[in-house]
């Protein structure tokens, strides 16, 4: 067997494999969409009388000046009944006047403002300061966002109703708002497909990604995987470690909100190096994924990524067959994620975002091969700290 065969079957392999867990995602999706319509055709006017869940919302921020006040709206307009619901804001040592502008804004009773303190932690600052709310905490549900972020005033209530005895954590959808240009409509893009992504694997009973700009869960069933202790080591994770964990380590069930209600929005990043930062944030904690299962498969999916600058290279020093491979490879590609991009278009982001879709398939590849190889040296700046994975 001559090496242009193998390296045919080897892309061939790698090309059926990422296919295949595109499908799985779309029939995740397909399910997740399903059920949420018929949620929304069952439900009657006596609905309302669920008894209420008390929900705590902690809210770690540093640094937000320019958006913490918008998003303190949003909390004060929730129709969620006041006295169910409290709202804890925890000032991760933030310079710019963030907490005092706050603390100047706050009207309601049920929202209140505490501060981190920190000895010689030098990684996990959002998790620790996500600790310290939850220990302050005193609701059922411990619901998570960001300072940055906006929603409307069902988001609580539309995350609530989700849960039933048996619902562990709910994953929340989340947006970039489309600022115009290139750069805003592919974050635009590349963030809802990772929103999607999750949204799949939780469809397939595969949870793997989630946000914890959106993210709700049992305050006892965080408590029974031991919250972020486990993975108290890592920066990052406090919202893919932990559903990864309750999947894993209990019997309860993991849900994505399909709900319009339940999304909330912030803004793209606004450069290039921002916004590569976060990426190599986000891949650093992938390596610390529980299930060794899924660290291969990822391996592969990274692998097919790189395969197809491979084969294009192939076709100038080598032979141009891999002309054949490189164009069925990419056209395969482009069709999957189109299909499931599309499952998601009315519900994440304008239609007129769409004319970027293949210069985004383009610009994904290097992206990604780029952003997974710089997480593996695990050193990322975020909010204006240099931390290490």
């Amino acid at each position: 067997m001559n090496i242009d065969l193998l390296l045919l079957i080897l892309f061939l392999f790698l090309l059926l494999f990422y296919l295949i867990f595109l499908l799985r995602i779309k029939k995740g999706l397909s399910r997740i969409i399903i059920g949420q319509k018929k949620i929304s055709e069952n439900k009657t006017d006596e609905s309302g009388t669920d008894p209420i869940c008390r929900a705590s919302i902690i809210i770690p921020f540093r640094n937000e000046s320019e958006n913490i006040l918008n998003n303190l709206k949003c909390i004060e307009q929730q129709d969620y009944p006041k006295d169910a619901f409290e709202v804890i804001y925890v000032d991760d040592s933030s310079t710019d006047g963030s907490a005092k502008n706050l603390i100047n804004a706050v009207k309601s009773p049920n929202v209140k403002v505490i501060r981190t303190e920190f000895s010689n932690t030098r990684k996990a600052f959002k998790k620790i300061a996500l600790k310290k709310g939850i220990e302050n905490s005193r609701g059922e549900i411990i619901v998570t966002t960001d300072a940055d972020t906006v929603f409307g005033k069902k988001w609580l209530s539309s995350l609530i109703e989700k849960f039933d005895e048996d619902t562990g954590l709910v994953s929340g959808p989340v947006n970039f708002i489309y600022n115009n240009g290139i750069f805003s409509a592919f974050q635009v893009l590349e963030f809802a497909g990772l929103v999607l992504t999750g949204a799949g694997l939780i469809g397939i009973n595969r949870p793997v990604i989630c946000n914890g700009a959106n993210l709700a869960y049992r305050k006892k069933v965080f408590d029974e995987v031991n919250g972020f202790d486990l993975h108290l080591h890592l920066s990052s994770g406090e919202d893919e470690l932990l559903m990864q964990s309750i999947s894993k380590n209990t019997a309860h069930k993991i849900k994505f909100s399909w709900d319009h209600n339940s999304l909330v929005s912030t803004s793209p990043l606004n450069t290039l190096k921002e916004f590569f930062e976060q990426r190599k944030r986000w891949a650093s904690k992938s390596f610390y994924y529980p299930d060794k299962v899924l660290r291969i498969k990822l391996f592969f999916i990274f692998l097919f990524y790189l395969g197809i600058p491979v084969q294009i290279l192939l076709v100038f020093f080598y032979s141009k067959i891999f002309f054949f491979s490189s164009l069925i490879t990419v056209t395969a590609k482009c069709i999957f994620e189109y299909f499931i991009i599309k499952s998601g278009r009315e519900f994440l982001f304008p239609k007129k975002i769409m004319k970027y879709f293949l210069l985004g398939e383009i610009i994904q590849i290097p992206y990604i091969i780029i952003s997974a190889a710089a997480g593996l040296s695990g050193k990322f700046e975020w909010k204006g700290r240099k931390l290490k994975r």
